[in-house]
């Protein structure tokens, strides 16, 4: 007997869910410092027009797929897919990205979380404090590592076990307006800071002289992975979709919403770091080290750093749920247990995964995988390859084999569209997005070829 397959309860408790899923590390963490090493505004400003032409083409063809087949990502493809194709398996292929991603995810969650509990009793913000040997020293203990992964991945367990109402939805109809009121506060008083016109002149004024070939195709790559496509997420989230629901008005709403937190997020980081003479090309290192030194220079410093870090911990978590949710969700289509039991196993089975990576930065420091460690090597094969491949056959197989019939279906339901619109739709997710995620791919594994 086939399972009952949940719903959201409103179309905005799907926009809210499928935007958490989309904010996450790629859009606090990597955009600011990528805008910062890449130019600044003309960065910015590549990377909306990427995200708007092939990162949102992309998330509507996986929200066709979802709801077109009301099946999660595995089951969704099968359904769909012709038989033992290799468009069959990309529901394989995303459920095991996420969950090698969600291994090394979840040890960055467990830094954040370590740091927003330090926070809260101002154990972050004291006289002589160096920041850089604050966050070796955590990432340098295995215990507090190791720690710090299980109590992330206990909160997603906890989170999905309860379903799509009682547990996605009704969490990020919290933790995203949170994010969002947040961030408003913590924009509001960066932008009183002396100089920090400087820092909004260089995220929000394009300079395209500072424009290269490189830089381009890092913004193409950072508008792909924004949008959470690329591992079928969005297909399991829509597949719980209401038909009389517009997926493209839905998937406009994600869009705007993650530029949005794009937007915010340079608002937050760039007046702070130019009011207070840092570095705007830090790197990885300006969440964990640059910024608590430019909040430990403020009044109140130690609260709004604290806001910060809990702003971070909630964009990583709803990211985090739908990472989850796509591993539950397919075992619970095959297999005879409950909701909460795979939750929870499966979350066992990610913790497992993750320790190795947790344990990157300190006890398996000099354990490498072709010359990477855990963490990295994880990150590299989901980022570089698991994406945009997943990326690559999604855009093919609903451009080419999905049946067109409901393709078109699918693309109007709910909303008034017009055949002109489909039509532009189509024809970039045939053509422009497959040579574009082609171009990423090669330039992103360009060490390996040796081109």
């Amino acid at each position: 007997m086939e399972k009952k397959t949940e719903q959201w309860s409103t179309r905005l408790g799907f926009i809210l869910s499928s935007a958490g899923a989309a904010v996450g590390l790629g859009a606090i963490w990597k955009f600011p410092y990528m805008t910062g090493i890449n130019g600044g505004g003309a960065f910015f400003f590549i990377f909306i027009l990427f995200t708007v032409l092939i990162g949102l083409p992309l998330l509507i063809a996986e929200f066709v797929i979802g709801r077109g087949a009301q099946k999660e990502a595995v089951s969704a493809y099968q359904k769909l897919a012709p038989k033992k194709s290799i468009f069959s398996f990309i529901g394989h292929w995303g459920v095991i990205g996420a969950f090698i991603l969600m291994s090394f995810y979840s040890v960055v969650g467990g830094w954040v979380l370590i740091y927003s509990l330090m926070s809260v009793p101002g154990m972050l913000i004291t006289d002589g404090t160096d920041y850089a040997a604050l966050f070796d020293t955590i990432t340098g203990n295995p215990l507090l590592t190791v720690a710090g992964l299980a109590a992330f991945v206990l909160i997603n367990s906890f989170v999905i076990s309860n379903g799509i109402q009682n547990g996605i939805e009704k969490y990020n109809k919290v933790l995203m307006p949170l994010l969002f009121i947040f961030f408003i506060i913590i924009v509001a008083r960066a932008l009183t800071f002396e100089g920090a016109m400087e820092g909004i002149r260089f995220f929000l004024q394009p300079d395209f002289s500072q424009l290269n070939g490189e830089n381009i195709l890092y913004a193409l790559g950072q508008a792909f992975f924004s949008l959470a496509v690329g591992i079928s997420v969005m297909v399991t989230y829509s597949s719980y979709l209401a038909k009389d629901v517009s997926l493209t008005t839905s998937a406009v709403s994600v869009s705007i919403m993650n530029i949005m937190v794009s937007l915010l997020a340079g608002l937050a980081i760039f007046p702070i770091v130019f009011a207070f003479g840092l570095e705007p090309a830090e790197g990885p290192g300006l969440l964990f080290i640059v910024l608590p030194e430019a909040f430990s220079q403020m009044p109140f410093g130690e609260l709004f750093l604290s806001l910060f870090l809990f702003l971070f911990l909630f964009a990583i978590l709803t990211s985090s749920f739908s990472m989850l949710e796509i591993i539950t969700s397919s075992i619970n289509e095959k297999v005879k247990a409950s909701r909460k039991t795979i939750a929870w196993a499966a979350g066992l089975a990610v913790f497992i995964f993750g320790i190795p990576a947790a344990l990157s930065s300190n006890v398996l420091a000099d354990f490498h995988i072709f010359g990477k460690t855990a963490f990295d090597a994880s990150d590299f094969l989901v980022s570089n390859i698991m994406l945009p491949g997943g990326c690559l056959l999604i855009a093919l197989f609903v451009g080419f084999k999905m049946n067109r019939t409901l393709v078109e279906q699918e693309f109007h339901a709910g909303n008034q569209f017009g055949n002109g619109m489909f039509q532009v739709w189509y024809q970039i997710l045939r053509w422009l997005a497959p040579v574009m995620i082609i171009i990423v791919f090669l330039y992103s594994i360009r060490d390996i070829l040796k081109i």
